[in-house]
């Protein structure tokens, strides 16, 4: 059987082309220019959708190897003193400061960071190497695009903006937390792991929302491959015993999107019966896991990983220098600091299994100070939605308020 391959771009995925749509069915230096330097922007704090009482300043981080990088430092409006500061570290993909969501659904890191400085703690966002401005609007620099070792480079660029923090005039150096999403839950705990390597101050905390707590080839045969077992499972299967007849497998394809139920029904149907190339055993009814699942296998192509068709030359690059690096469950246990871990049961990328064996590792390296929180509902960017047909949405009210309360009684 032959299926058309293409892939939908994730802008803050695990990595730019980590789900399959249709067809199977995305130590440098780091001289910073100060805060406080010429150069340097303050907006008005009133007035600005959130951000009344906070100042908002537009500064420049030098990331190295010809990059200079756009950042917003903010902290509330009269304070006085070296703040406590919480660092935004992104999504895969190439993400603006903001995390700005597709489809103008908003972004993940705004309302954080207004969350975070209605507590007193000052906030520093950075687009990533690659992005000229909000939107995210990308440079035509392929060099910057597209780095030699491309995570390798990402743990540096977010290690020069710590060191940029530390050097703030409104920072305490010994109170600068990491908050990361997806790909930023992996950076956060690498830089933790080992803050002298990387020429940083020992973070006061971090904060991990879509835990990366499985080695990236694990994940990426979940989004593409596995995810398509467990919708059959959850959706299709009524009775729960692995099997499907002629009419489950109809009504499972009831109310599905089109290109949800243009993937499944030439696996599982051929007219009104099952199909017979994938019933191997001829009794009538498709085995999930034993029949359907080596036609799936066979059409995505993840026993070809990482080179699998669809995954352009920086996605494979991406995949195999990540999995050079610790996971999460392999890093964060080597810090000692306070630990915040919050997933989404329904996330189909950074499953919250993955947030559950994180958690367990942090607490058996002997951390005290951990807290998960698993939410039922909410998918990869911490927002209500359905499971297998997300859609993007900022963080929910449950999710900053956690944040929040974390944060001050942290600060």
């Amino acid at each position: 059987m032959t299926m058309t391959k293409k892939y939908r771009h994730l802008a803050i995925g695990l990595t730019t082309a980590a789900v399959l749509a249709a067809g199977v069915g995305a130590a440098n230096a780091g001289v910073a220019t100060s805060a406080s330097s010429p150069g340097s922007t303050t907006l008005a704090a009133a007035g600005q959708d959130g951000w009344e009482g906070i100042t908002r300043e537009q500064v420049q981080i030098d990331f190295g190897k010809g990059w200079v990088t756009k950042a917003e430092l903010t902290y509330p409006s009269g304070a006085t003193g070296h703040l406590p500061l919480v660092v935004f570290l992104h999504g895969s993909g190439h993400n603006d400061m903001n995390q700005t969501l597709p489809d103008g659904k908003g972004s993940t890191f705004v309302p954080l960071a207004q969350a975070a400085s209605r507590e007193g703690f000052a906030t520093l966002r950075f687009n990533k190497r690659g992005v000229t401005d909000i939107g995210p609007v990308e440079s035509t620099d392929p060099a910057q695009l597209m780095p030699k070792n491309p995570y390798r480079q990402i743990q540096l660029d977010a290690a020069s903006v710590v060191r940029f923090a530390a050097r703030s005039p409104k920072v305490d150096p010994a109170k600068i937390f990491l908050l990361g999403h997806s790909e930023g839950t992996n950076v956060a705990a690498n830089l933790a792991a080992g803050p002298n390597r990387f020429g940083i101050p020992k973070p006061a905390g971090v904060i991990e929302m879509g835990v990366v707590g499985m080695p990236i080839k694990d994940l990426l045969t979940f989004q593409i491959y596995g995810r398509l077992l467990t919708q059959m499972h959850d959706e299709f299967d009524i009775d729960g015993n692995g099997q499907l007849t002629a009419t489950e497998a109809t009504n499972g394809l009831i109310g599905q999107p089109k290109e949800t139920a243009d993937l499944f029904r030439p696996v599982l149907l051929d007219g009104r019966k099952v199909s017979a190339s994938t019933d191997r055993n001829h009794d009538g009814q498709i085995a999930i896991d034993a029949e359907a699942g080596p036609v799936l296998r066979e059409a995505t192509h993840i026993d070809e990983y990482p080179n699998i068709p669809g995954f352009d030359p920086y996605t494979v690059a991406y995949a195999k220098d990540i999995a050079r690096y610790p996971t999460v469950t392999e890093a964060l246990p080597e810090f000692s600091g306070p630990t915040l871990m919050l997933n989404g049961e329904n996330d189909l990328q950074t499953p919250a299994r993955a947030a559950i064996v994180a958690d367990a590792a942090v607490g058996a390296a002997g951390n005290k100070n951990h807290r998960l929180v698993i939410y039922p509902g909410m998918a990869h960017t911490m927002n209500i939605t359905p499971k297998f047909q997300p859609e993007y949405g900022e963080p929910d009210k449950q999710v900053i308020g956690e944040i929040q309360r974390w944060l001050r009684s942290h600060r």
